[in-house]
């Protein structure tokens, strides 16, 4: 008989209101798990204190203390969090057929998202302002043409991103599409992207997770 490892669940979230952290926090509501918040006023420069820095060198959200350890990367947190989880099966079983697509979506978003979000809201702070406005057409292209490989993963009328059973690929999509929102053309610009985020945005957890974090942008009412 196979024994099976069972968790302590014990979670507590840094975070910053609409950031890289809402997907965990969103996750952690979907869980239905219990769990602490400690908000980061990034505006006042918390991240960069003594005090956040001892527990998130990087200087950044989110950071989620499982259990006395504390661990980054929103996306490598959503895929621990279904590991830890696998009753709520928030990513495919290792055997299924979508695992591979799972794996996949989650470092295309993580890798190739991410980092140009970031060079199109930070190019003039992370380098030279000079060089700002070139770095942020480069990133607006690769930001759009990442819609468009989503929109046409959505084109065959799945309602998410691994067919007919929402992923953790999902909560991370939906946040860096939300990022969107006020570029020249934001994510719901594309015909099967519209409806999806919709239908991602009418989740009582999502809901609930801008209520907490006070966002009143980009609701579906």
């Amino acid at each position: 008989m196979t024994s099976q490892v069972h968790f302590p669940m014990s979670y507590t979230l840094f975070y910053s209101p609409g950031t890289a952290s809402l997907a965990v926090h969103w996750m952690l509501l979907e869980l239905g798990v219990a769990f602490e918040v400690r908000r980061v006023d990034l505006d006042a420069g918390e991240q960069h204190g003594a005090e956040y820095l001892r527990i998130n060198p990087s200087g950044r959200v989110p950071a989620l203390i499982i259990d006395g350890r504390v661990y980054g990367e929103s996306a490598a947190l959503l895929m621990l969090l279904a590991e830890r989880h696998p009753q709520a099966a928030w990513a495919p079983h290792p055997n299924a057929a979508t695992r591979a697509d799972w794996l996949q979506a989650m470092i295309h978003l993580a890798n190739g998202v991410l980092p140009p979000m970031r060079d199109w809201f930070y190019a003039d702070k992370d380098g030279a302002a000079a060089d700002a406005e070139a770095v942020r057409r480069l990133a607006r292209r690769r930001i759009e043409n990442a819609w468009n490989t989503l929109d046409g993963a959505l084109s065959d009328a799945r309602p998410y991103l691994l067919g007919d059973t929402v992923s953790t690929a999902d909560l991370l999509a939906t946040m860096l599409l939300r990022w969107s929102r006020n570029m020249p053309r934001p994510a719901t610009a594309w015909p099967h992207l519209g409806p999806y985020v919709t239908r991602m945005r009418s989740r009582p957890a999502f809901i609930e997770t801008c209520r907490r974090e006070g966002l009143t942008e980009w609701l579906n009412s």
